[in-house]
This record gives C-alpha cells, sequence and structure tokens, in this order.
C-alpha cells in the first residue's frame, strides 16, 4: 500500500465506518478516524512539503485576483475554503498519480498535506482583504481624498510602503492566539463552521467514494471555467470604452439604466451569489430598490434647497454624500448590534466554562450517550494535536519582538501615526484577538472590521486635525490584520484537528502563507492601481466602495458630525437605530428571523448600485431551480460550478491590464457609433447615422453591422483569428517588458490597412527584439 489510495480492508472499513462525506462525519456518530486508522499520519516537517507550497503559491495568486477583484467593485467576499480544498486536492493528486505511474513517487498525497495547502491558500488569498487594498489603506490615497473633500491629507499607495507595512503587521496575530489553541478547540470545544466543514471536505477527498465525486466536481469547475473565461473573452472584443459593451447594456430600459438597474452579464457575480445564502442576495437586491430605486430620486429633487444644484456628482456635500454617509450608519448600527452581542455570548460563554465545562451550550458533545465510535475519534484527535506543542514561550517572544518592531517602523512609515498609538493598540490587540477568534468559534462570524472601525474612531480622535484622518485609517489597518489572521489561525486550528494536522504545521503553513500575501496582494494590487485610471471614482469598473466609506468614517471621527450635508444627520439616525431594530427582530423571531434582510448587505448598494445585486439574485434563482430538480446534485456540484464561474472571468481581468483600446469590431468615438467596413484590402471607417454611445442598444449590431459590410480583403473571422491575437501578443510582451510607449498609438482610432498591420506587427517584434537582445539590426 503506497498511502495515496486504500486498500481492500480499508475500503472494508469505510463501510463498516460510514461515509465520512455526509454531514458531520464522526461528530454524528460515525467514525472518521477508524477508516484512516491504517494510515501513518506522517510527522509534522514531512506535512510540509515543496509540491504543497508551490500549488499554494499558485492557488495564492489566482484567489488573490479574485478576492482584489471584488473587494474593488463590490465588497462582498464569499467563502472561498471549499475552493482552495478542491483545487489543492485536484492539482498535487494529479502530480502524484503521474509520479506513481512513473515509479517515482516518493512520499504519497495526505489529507494533512491537502490541509497545509488549503491553510496556505486561505491565509495569503486573505491579505487581498485584510491589507485593506479596497478600503483603509486605498483610503489613504489622494484620488479619495478629493472625493471626500477633506483636507486631512493622504498617502498614495507605493509597493515599497505596503510590503513593508503588510510584513510589521500581519505576523502579530498569529503570535497572540497561539497558547490558547488548546483552549478553544479541546477544553472549549468551539466549533468553528468554517474550518469543520473543510475538515470535513478534505476528509472526504481522500476515500475512494470522495476521491471520485472530487473528481467530477473539478471536471465541472473546469467546464464552468472555460464557459466564464471564453464569455468574458467575447466580451472584451466588444467593449471599447467606458460604458460601452454587455456590461452596460440597458437590460430594462435607459431610465432604469440611469440609476444602475441593469444586468451587466457578470459570471463573477452569478457565481458569487450561488455561493452566498439567499437572504443576503436578497437584502442587497431590497437595498438597491431602497435607495436607488426610491431615496435617491426623491432626494434628487431636493437638488437646490438640502444641496446647491451646481455641485458635481462626486462632491461629498451633494447626493453623493448622503449615499455614504447613510451608508455608513447603517454599516455602523448592524457593526455596533452584533459586536455587543457577540461580546456578550463571548463572556456569558466564557463564565459558564470557568463554572463547569459541561454548560457551554455549543459544547456538550462529552456528554453521557457519546458513543464509542465518536471517543475513539476525539482520544486520536486529540492525542496527535497536544503532540507537537508550540512553546508558550516560543509565542510570547514572537509577539513581542515583531510589536516592538512594529512600534519603531510604522512611524516612521505614516508620520501621523505616533508610536505611544502603536503601542497602545498593541497592548489591547490580544484580548480583541482573543474576542473576534472565540465569536468566530461560536457563530462563525469575524468582526475584525468592527474592531478596525473602533480603531478609526479611537485613534482619530485621539490624534484630532492634526493627521487624525490618516492616523484613524492607519490605526485600523493594524487592529483589523492582528484580529482577522487570530480568527483565521484559530479556524485552521480546528481543520487540523479534525483531519490530524500538526498544530506546528498549521502554524508554519499559516506563516508563509501570510508571508506570500503580503508580496502577492500588493503586485495584484498594483496591476489594478497602474492599469486603471479612473481606480476609485464612482462610475469606474472598479470603485472601491469601502475606500471612500471607511475615509469618511475617518473624516466623522475627527471633524465630528460638521462633515454631513443639510438633513443627512437625520437620515442617518433613521437608518442608524434602523439597522438596530432589524437585527433585534432578527434574532427574536428565532427561525422565521432567516426571511429578515440583512441591514449590511442592504448598505452596500446604497453607494454602489443595485446592478451587481440583480446578477447575484439570478445565481440564487439557478441555485433555488437546480435544487428543486435535483437537490443531491445541486448541493454536490453547486459550488463547483460557482467556483469555476468566478475564477474564469477573473482570468479576464489580464485582458484589461494591457490598456489596448484596439481590439473590437465596433469603436466607440465622439458619440457616434464607428464600424469597420472593407474597400478591397482597407480598412476604413463609417458611421450608422441614428445610433449614439448613449443609445446602447447599437451594442447587438456591432458583429452585424461587420459581417454584412465585409468584401474579399481583409475579412471578420481573419481579424479575430490571426492579427489581433498576433498584435495582443506583441502588446502583452511590449506590457511586461516596460516599454508601453511604442503602443500609444493603439489608443488613438484603430484605422490601418492590411499590409500596416502586417508591417505594424513586424516593427514590434523587431523593437522587442532590440529591446531584448540587444540587437541594432534584425
Amino acid at each position: 500500500m503506497d498511502g495515496s489510495g486504500i486498500d481492500e480492508e480499508d475500503k472494508a472499513r469505510e463501510e463498516e465506518g460510514g461515509d465520512v462525506n455526509k454531514k458531520g462525519g464522526g461528530e454524528y456518530g460515525m467514525s472518521v478516524e477508524k477508516i484512516f486508522e491504517r494510515r501513518q499520519v506522517p510527522p509534522w516537517r514531512k506535512q510540509l512539503t515543496m509540491r504543497a507550497f508551490g500549488v499554494s503559491f499558485v492557488l495564492s495568486i489566482l484567489f488573490s485576483f479574485i478576492v482584489m477583484k471584488l473587494n474593488l467593485t463590490t465588497g462582498i467576499i464569499p467563502s472561498l475554503n471549499v475552493s482552495a480544498g478542491l483545487l489543492g486536492f485536484f492539482f498535487v493528486k494529479t502530480w502524484t498519480k503521474l509520479l506513481q505511474k512513473s515509479g517515482l513517487l516518493r512520499q504519497p498525497f495526505t489529507r494533512q498535506e491537502n490541509t497545509v495547502i488549503q491553510t496556505c491558500v486561505v491565509a495569503s488569498s486573505g491579505i487581498a482583504f485584510s491589507g485593506g487594498f479596497g478600503s483603509y489603506l486605498f483610503g489613504m490615497s489622494e484620488r479619495i481624498a478629493k472625493q471626500s473633500g477633506d483636507n486631512g491629507g493622504f498617502k498614495n499607495p507605493s509597493l515599497g510602503w505596503i510590503i513593508g507595512f503588510l510584513f510589521v503587521v500581519s505576523f502579530l496575530g498569529l503570535f497572540s492566539v497561539v497558547p490558547l489553541r488548546k483552549i478553544m478547540i479541546i477544553d472549549f470545544k468551539l466549533t468553528y463552521p468554517s474550518g469543520t466543514a473543510t475538515a470535513h471536505l478534505i476528509n472526504s477527498f481522500h476515500t475512494p467514494q470522495g476521491a471520485k465525486l472530487a473528481k467530477k466536481q473539478v471536471k465541472t469547475l473546469g467546464k464552468f471555467f472555460s464557459f466564464s473565461f471564453l464569455w468574458g473573452f467575447f466580451q472584451w472584443f466588444f467593449t471599447a470604452g467606458e460604458d460601452c459593451g454587455f456590461a452596460n447594456f440597458p437590460t430594462f430600459g435607459l431610465k432604469a439604466y440611469e440609476y444602475k438597474f441593469f444586468f451587466d452579464f457578470s459570471t463573477t457575480y452569478v457565481g458569487v451569489g450561488m455561493i452566498c445564502p439567499y437572504i443576503i442576495n436578497i437584502s442587497v437586491l431590497l437595498g438597491g430598490i431602497i435607495s436607488w430605486g426610491l431615496m435617491w430620486p426623491l432626494i434628487e429633487e431636493r437638488k437646490g434647497d438640502w444641496y446647491a444644484a451646481g455641485l458635481p456628482s462626486s462632491n461629498m456635500h451633494g447626493l453623493q454624500g448622503y449615499k455614504v454617509f447613510i451608508a455608513i450608519a447603517m454599516i455602523l448600527g448592524d457593526g455596533l448590534y452584533n459586536f455587543i452581542k457577540v461580546l456578550t455570548r463571548t463572556l456569558t460563554g466564557l463564565f459558564y466554562q470557568l463554572r463547569g465545562p459541561q454548560a457551554l451550550p455549543i459544547a456538550n458533545q462529552n456528554s453521557s450517550d457519546t458513543s464509542e465510535k465518536l471517543s475513539y475519534d476525539d482520544q486520536r484527535r486529540t492525542q496527535l494535536f497536544l503532540k507537537d506543542r508550540i512553546p508558550t514561550w516560543f509565542s510570547i517572544t514572537g509577539y513581542v519582538a515583531i510589536a516592538s518592531i512594529s512600534t519603531i517602523v510604522l512611524p516612521h512609515i505614516f508620520h501621523e501615526l505616533k508610536w505611544y498609538y502603536v503601542l497602545v493598540i498593541y497592548i489591547f490587540a490580544p484580548a480583541l484577538a482573543f474576542c473576534n477568534a472565540y465569536g468566530t468559534g461560536l457563530t462563525d462570524w469575524s468582526l475584525a472590521s468592527t474592531y478596525g472601525k473602533l480603531a478609526i474612531f479611537t485613534i482619530g480622535a485621539w490624534a484630532g486635525s492634526n493627521g487624525g484622518v490618516l492616523a484613524g485609517l492607519i490605526a485600523c489597518g493594524v487592529m483589523m490584520n492582528i484580529v482577522s489572521t487570530a480568527s483565521d489561525l484559530m479556524q485552521d486550528f480546528k481543520t487540523g484537528y479534525l483531519t490530524l494536522a500538526s498544530p506546528r504545521s498549521m502554524f508554519v503553513s499559516q506563516v508563509i502563507g501570510t508571508a506570500m500575501g503580503c508580496i502577492v496582494s500588493p503586485c495584484v494590487f498594483w496591476l489594478f492601481y497602474k492599469a486603471f485610471d479612473d481606480l476609485g471614482l464612482p462610475e469606474s469598473q472598479y470603485p472601491a466602495p469601502f475606500a471612500i466609506v471607511y475615509r469618511n468614517m475617518s473624516i466623522l471621527g475627527v471633524q465630528g458630525f460638521s462633515a454631513l450635508p443639510k438633513d443627512c444627520l437625520l437620515l442617518c439616525y433613521v437608518f442608524f437605530g434602523a439597522a438596530i431594530v432589524v437585527n433585534f427582530t432578527k434574532d427574536m423571531l428565532g427561525k422565521w428571523g432567516s426571511f429578515v434582510p440583512l441591514p449590511m448587505a442592504m448598505a452596500i448598494p446604497f453607494y454602489l448600485g443595485p446592478y451587481f445585486a440583480i446578477d447575484m439574485c439570478v445565481g440564487s434563482l439557478i441555485l433555488f431551480v437546480w435544487q428543486k430538480l435535483n437537490k443531491e446534485k445541486a448541493d454536490a456540484f453547486a459550488a463547483a460550478v460557482a467556483s469555476g464561474l468566478i475564477c474564469g472571468d477573473e482570468d479576464n481581468v489580464l485582458f484589461h491590464f494591457f490598456n489596448w483600446n484596439g481590439r473590437c469590431a465596433a469603436c466607440c468615438q465622439h458619440n457616434t457609433l464607428k464600424i469597420w467596413k472593407t474597400n478591397d484590402t482597407v480598412l476604413e471607417t463609417g458611421s450608422i447615422e441614428g445610433y449614439h454611445v448613449d443609445d446602447q442598444i447599437g451594442l447587438l449590431l456591432y458583429p452585424w453591422s461587420y459581417i454584412s459590410g465585409l468584401s474579399s480583403g481583409f475579412g471578420f473571422l481573419e481579424t479575430i483569428l490571426l492579427l489581433r491575437p498576433l498584435l495582443l501578443i506583441v502588446h502583452c510582451l511590449h506590457f511586461f517588458f516596460g516599454f508601453n510607449e511604442e503602443n500609444q498609438s493603439s489608443q488613438q482610432q484603430f484605422q490601418v490597412s492590411k499590409p500596416h498591420c502586417i508591417s505594424s506587427i513586424q516593427e514590434a517584434l523587431k523593437s522587442l527584439m532590440k529591446r531584448t537582445c540587444g540587437f541594432k539590426r534584425c
């Protein structure tokens, strides 16, 4: 037996012990560990393999793109644990099978190694969220400061200081909760639902039945990845500029489009909608209807009374101020309520835990009716979990050392953040990290952003007008990174506990994943920042909504309510109170509370608009119909379908980085629809009278207008299949080698003849050879 599969005796044990793919696994009366009893658990060092970290690095780049795009568009980020575990299993399993067939396999693929991959990927991509690229960090930029209209200073993004900042703040949370792992996992028996679900998934992958299902899931993911990629690639050919293409088609009419009610054909948000619970998608859509369907049109009628009529749309003293501050009020009301609720449950749980270990409501698995099989699982897991201890002195020393370095370094990066602000944060951070980790174990709800907002108001008010806006945002980043990584690590400890992965390998994997994220995430953000000049603007493809929200929270902390437009404060009070009342009602209704919308989700479209909510509801509708037709198949493959749709669409983001407008069959310029027509071998431009960019219905006519103008010369298919891909490849090479200046002419109208196209390719290749090979003549 090579360890990569299960022999006949193990198969018999599986039949005897049950299907680990069923919900609950060992915690519902079926022994998981007896199925794997004859498999040797590798030492913690052998769980950390080069192939695991190689796969983790590749997947971390992919997932960082996904999280970054969602950060910069809606801010809604679904759990990617299932996708990370599934793709990690697929890549390494495929590799080990190839080695096994060639006789070169030395170490089989185990569930512990699978857990290491999942931990590393989630830790790395998590930095794309906690790094604040769509919130506090980008909120410090001049672009967001101008939109906010404040004089609180700014610090524009730079790759150097972002990487340095992340390295000095992202590891503290790991060291702050390591000594508490036994208390949280074994003594308190906290559930950590996401970590538990991931562990059951990984366990199921490494059984014969689970491996077959995983293979089918990966195949399904690949199909929908291909569909999503090709659909995005097709859209890319018909997008010539802003407000152009399928993503801006007025699905419900031009008036509805004006208020952002349209379907933007994004497979990303359809996939997100399939992953997110129904109530979240409905809440987002409801929030969009209340704001963009009712409130903003009514407030616009007050133009000239509530705010000056001549203000630009992005001015915070106009309609934009109502959008931002009312959304902030709902977010703060929701965050305050949940903070108090989780803190109360945390303190109550600790009180009962200290009085009696059996009194904690979520931890009565060790009751008198516990079965022998469950006892065996717990004994086996506890034995291995306590075997590889992480010394307490190591955790304390690591925290003190990194905190000392951070206290010295941060004020040199951000002059507004005094060293004593940082010191105070680090004194209170371990207690808050414990509260967040404990609360996550109870509710599966991390309040990292809420603790970050608490730091914004506390440090911002302390610093005052002397750099308080930036100081509050930086303090938010420090606090968010600490409490977020702490809860993530404890989730991973729970996953490792249930898969027999060593705590040491989990900790090392988390550290390596965090280090990857500190480099990968800033680089991914830098690509977005350099490729899109309008990044962060309200009407852009990537508006980064939470950047301006966090910036204005910091302004509120420093300036108070003087920053609000007329009557905006009253509306903020109303929506702040409404968020608390809705949450309280939701909790009081018990099981019926699941039908009450979530204020936090409702607040997001107040600023962005409801267009993405429509996509997400389409995803929910697909899943709902699928479950009605075949629930078992939908439950097994829905996550794979959604992951394929999301991942495939993210790869199309790369096309936009090349900033190349000579790519589509139609070109929108000067509000006149222009198409390519052929006259023998020469491409000329013409216009269709009566169609303008504002008349988006002309979009569907682009390819057909193109084809109808073809003659025997330079054809449409020839363009798509030959010249355009060649020009794309050359432009990609130019982009990555850093000499884009020679392609500036491609920003203008692409009106050339066939020989000129070919000569352009030749000249570009010559230039590339000169630059890369040093040739003077090629």
